[in-house]
């Protein structure tokens, strides 16, 4: 018995990056989007679809689950959309999409656009005049005070049970007090900004960190409280020298928003 592999998918599905009230001709000009395929609009209902072709024998159902495990191109794809993104945001405000949220084509992508009006419309307003800030901390070691080591007999294998205990004990306050930061940290950040959000900390392999992340904060601010959010992050990590703050942005602002949900490019 012998079996026949199905052809790779051909033609283009519709990556969508992220929607708009409106968008400056000269923002597109040359700007490349996912596979590097132009990004272009597409108009509806008042607002604007930025998207780019995405060839389905690399984006269609098989090929972007296989893609999707493979980190050298998810990093790629990544990259792509966020400077279609990036760019959009910094001539004007975004709702950004989803990574891979692929449309079968601009038929549907447009169908979208009229479906979710309001609500589409409703976050662009909610975030006009306003820029996402990440907030990162990290562990200080011997920031927070250490186990005193008691003297005592009991020949050098007691001796040692009681250095390890110690160290133990050190390390587990040392994480505690840092965690006990770190919700400070955020909860004076948050209440500051127009919306906050704690994402789960970053892997050291990942955050590129000696020391371990505590904080992943982001924070919706206003532009025009800006210069207050950037002494409040200053204020807090003197008040915290356990942690090492570090402040990251603007990013549009994929922390508060509902993104467009995709309809696969082989529907």
């Amino acid at each position: 018995m012998s079996t026949t592999a199905e052809p790779a998918p051909t033609g283009n599905g519709v990556w969508l990056h992220g929607v708009t009230a409106e968008v400056v001709p000269a923002t597109l000009a040359g700007l490349a989007g996912i596979a590097g395929t132009p990004a272009r609009a597409v108009p509806a209902a008042g607002l604007v679809a930025v998207v780019s072709d995405a060839p389905l024998a690399e984006y269609g159902e098989e090929a972007l689950r296989r893609n999707l495990e493979d980190l050298g191109w998810l990093e790629r794809a990544a990259r792509a959309h966020h400077a279609v993104v990036d760019a959009l945001a910094r001539s004007g405000t975004v709702v950004p999409a989803r990574l891979a949220t692929v449309h079968r084509d601009d038929d549907r992508v447009t169908r979208v656009l009229r479906e979710r009006r309001d609500e589409l419309a409703g976050t662009l307003a909610r975030l006009t005049g306003r820029e996402e800030w990440g907030v990162k901390g990290y562990l200080v070691p011997g920031a927070t005070p250490r186990a005193e080591e008691r003297v005592g007999g009991g020949g050098s294998g007691a001796a040692y049970l009681r250095r390890r205990k110690a160290q133990l004990t050190a390390r587990e306050e040392g994480q505690r007090l840092a965690a006990d930061a770190a919700a400070a940290v955020h909860a004076a950040l948050a209440g500051y900004a127009a919306a906050a959000r704690r994402h789960a900390p970053q892997d050291r392999r990942l955050s590129g960190a000696p020391t371990a992340m505590v904080l992943n904060g982001a924070y919706l601010v206003d532009r025009d409280r800006l210069d207050g959010f950037a002494v409040l992050v200053r204020e807090l990590t003197g008040r915290h020298p356990e942690l090492r703050l570090e402040p990251t942005g603007p990013w549009p602002p994929y922390s508060f928003v509902a993104e467009p949900e995709a309809e696969p490019a082989w529907a």
